[in-house]
């Protein structure tokens, strides 16, 4: 095993605190705020910005626990590691395993996303050919970005995500000198349009697009000093996010009013309101720059908890190996193949609509490790303590198991189906490897 490699990256090329925020808004801020505001307004008019505000309090309540958990480490693995510390091997395996896989098919359908994001500007991708072809393409090179080093994907990974928020940031300066204050009454759906009125079906569709902020902790070991850095980057983050969410929503809202439910294309719709079809080509581009963001970001940290659960012989230790830049090369490359399996299949669809049901495998056990860690490890406190005591922590489970009801009992028993699919091979890893370790 490499593993001398695994610490050659220098602190010069490791993420700052400000790549690092720059990392996790790009793992958040994907196709879905592209598509979010039309979705949301149908269900719940112009209180869908009650219900952004509704999910930015959860995921922002998420968010800290996470921060104080990454505060005690310095490894790659986020949720996995925490959930092993503070419940044992069996747990973490199940945390890990559910995230790896999870992380895994979220990049086969971002990838396959852009591939058919690509047909509006090259309609020769509409092709079962071609559609693979880039499919290939895509994932194969930034697989490959990520074997050459830490360093190239840092940059690349800062240029992408500025180059996704220019023309969000656009759409907000310019559209809210055009935002009609008479589009927001009432507040609450009337009428005919009272009856599809969900506030529950509503969080948990917007909730879906605050997802991604506990890849930030998945790859500590590349990150400078993450103990200090990780915790502060996840609460900027998140804060930058749900500014971004609202204001989007409340330009979209002011700009179309009614007809903001019976567009696909939400943002780019209202632009060319007030930007002119120039507008509309704007944002198209920044969607597919958005899209090709979120699987970079996602090609950099998948492989990363699937190195953490090697590390502790909970897989094969040929997945620790590292390569002479200081990379994990086989865990990348198997993500990559298998993630170039997934997307070329298409059977991941299903799984990525059920995504946000099988994340709360990973953001629950994570809240409960805050309590338990408190208690268990008192001598080695986060560097970034969660106020209020439990109360935070508390409240984060309480409206997380709230809103994970919301969704029908098939979306649960598939999204946290992978439960029970790991548990014959925690067994298999640890007769094999972890006994005696």
């Amino acid at each position: 095993m490499n593993s001398q490699n695994k610490n050659n990256t220098s602190a010069a090329q490791k993420f700052g605190f400000w790549s690092i925020v720059l990392l996790g808004i790009n793992a958040i801020i994907g196709s879905g705020i592209f598509l979010l505001p039309n979705k949301a307004y149908a269900l719940a008019g112009p209180f869908s910005l009650v219900v952004i505000i509704f999910d930015a309090f959860l995921a922002m309540s998420l968010a800290l626990c996470f921060a104080e958990a990454s505060g005690r480490f310095h490894r790659n693995g986020g949720p996995y590691i925490y959930a092993r510390a503070a419940f044992g091997n069996f747990v973490g395996f199940e945390v890990g395993f559910m995230k790896a896989a999870i992380s895994i098919i979220a990049w086969a359908a971002m990838s396959n996303g852009f591939a058919t994001a690509l047909t509006a500007v090259v309609p020769a991708v509409n092709e079962p050919f071609y559609k693979n072809l880039v499919i290939i393409l895509l994932m194969g090179g930034l697989g490959l970005i990520n074997i050459l080093g830490v360093q190239i994907s840092k940059v690349v990974n800062n240029l992408v995500t500025v180059g996704k928020l220019v023309p969000l940031v656009l759409f907000i300066a310019v559209g809210i000198f055009y935002v009609n204050g008479g589009h927001f009454t009432p507040l609450i759906p009337t009428g005919e349009a009272a009856e599809s009125f969900s506030f529950g079906a509503a969080a948990l569709l917007i909730f879906y697009a605050f997802t991604g902020f506990e890849a930030i902790a998945e790859a500590a070991e590349d990150m400078d000093e993450p103990k200090k850095n990780v915790p502060r980057a996840i609460v900027v983050v998140m804060l930058l996010v749900s500014l971004f969410y609202f204001l989007i929503v409340l330009v979209s809202i002011g700009v179309l009013g009614g007809d903001l439910a019976a567009t696909k294309t939400p943002i780019a719709t209202a632009a060319a309101v007030f930007l002119g079809s120039a507008g509309g080509l704007l944002v198209t581009a920044g969607t597919l720059v958005s899209i090709g963001g979120i699987n970079l970001a996602s090609s950099f940290l998948t492989p990363r908890v699937i190195v953490a659960i090697a590390d502790d012989h909970m897989l094969p230790p040929v997945f620790s190996r590292y390569s002479r830049f200081g990379t994990p090369y086989v865990a990348i490359l198997f993500a990559t193949l298998v993630g170039i399996a997934i997307a070329l299949s298409g059977s991941f669809t299903t799984l990525a609509a059920i995504s946000v049901v099988s994340r709360f495998a990973q953001y629950l056990p994570t809240c409960l490790a805050v309590l338990i860690l408190r208690q268990k490890t008192p001598e080695t406190p986060s560097t970034l303590e969660i106020p209020f005591g439990p109360v935070i922590p508390a409240v984060a489970i309480l409206v997380s198991l709230w809103l994970l009801v919301q969704a029908d009992v098939h979306k649960i028993l598939i999204g946290l189906g992978g439960l029970v699919i790991a548990v014959p091979f925690y067994f298999l890893m640890k007769k094999q490897y972890l006994e005696g370790k």
